[in-house]
């Protein structure tokens, strides 16, 4: 019996060479689908492009709540236009200066800025650097979504322990993480998981040893997380993972992957609505 892979890329929507690159996997039909970032500019016009795939591969929403522009402007929780480190979220002693409802307002743009030029719901969510898992986000999900037909899946926590190489991030993931699956489950969402692909991007060569081993031992309802992508200007000046996205776009276009996945008896999943 074949396997399958749920693969998901992170971050459509950030710079023309992210978005450019995630389209060429899917068109191969390296990817199951991918997670959009609806805050910048240039978002109509790559939503104009993603917008024929829909039905054929996974389209969600990417979260995003730190170190990009504010979709709502200036607020409690963008006082000067611009999303907090992640550390303002998540630590309660800075958290505390931000306004839940400033939160919520910014989550249901991002929202309304994913629907309306798709002309359709998200298939899932998931959140830029894991902001899905913040409390206030979680609540958030709750209050937008009613149990029943529809609803997006979630992507969910990490497996643990992971390897000796990314323990420390699937750590720091895992406690940022506890208790979503079974609170989210119990609210009547799907919640892919265990979640995988989590490693070091600084020291890129490691993405494909984590991918390999994803293909051999990830559960069906697992998903991979990626970030392929070919560095522009734009994304120099938005992002500091440039070169582990170059890394991940060619091997995800290798056939070296390709052989992986013909060795484990695998293949990447397809679009299930």
């Amino acid at each position: 019996m074949t396997r399958r892979l749920r693969l998901i890329a992170d971050d459509y929507g950030l710079a023309p060479g992210v978005s450019a690159a995630i389209l060429d996997l899917l068109d191969r039909g390296r990817l199951t689908g991918t997670s959009c970032m609806t805050g910048f500019p240039e978002w109509q016009g790559e939503a104009g492009r993603i917008r024929p795939l829909a039905g054929r591969v996974a389209i969600g929403l990417h979260l995003t709540l730190t170190d990009q522009p504010a979709v709502t402007g200036q607020s409690s929780l963008a006082p000067d236009g611009r999303l907090p480190p992640l550390g303002s979220l998540a630590l309660p002693h800075r958290r505390g200066r931000i306004d839940e409802r400033d939160v919520h307002a910014e989550l249901d743009a991002q929202y309304s800025r994913f629907v309306e030029p798709l002309g359709r719901a998200p298939d899932f969510i998931d959140g830029h650097q894991h902001v899905h898992f913040l409390a206030v986000v979680r609540r958030w999900l709750r209050t937008r979504f009613s149990k029943g037909v529809g609803m997006p899946w979630l992507r969910g926590s990490p497996a643990w322990p992971g390897t000796a190489a990314t323990a420390m991030k699937v750590t720091a993931v895992a406690a940022l993480a506890a208790g979503f699956d079974r609170s989210m489950e119990r609210a009547g969402f799907t919640v892919m998981r265990p979640l995988t692909g989590l490693y070091d991007w600084r020291q890129p060569d490691g993405f494909a040893s984590v991918l390999r081993s994803a293909i051999e031992t990830l559960p069906e309802n697992g998903l991979f997380m990626c970030h392929p992508g070919h560095v522009d200007e734009t994304l120099r000046g938005r992002d500091p993972m440039q070169a582990a996205r170059e890394v991940e776009f060619a091997y995800l276009a290798s056939g070296d992957f390709a052989a992986s996945l013909e060795r484990a008896g695998a293949d990447v999943m397809g679009f299930q609505g």
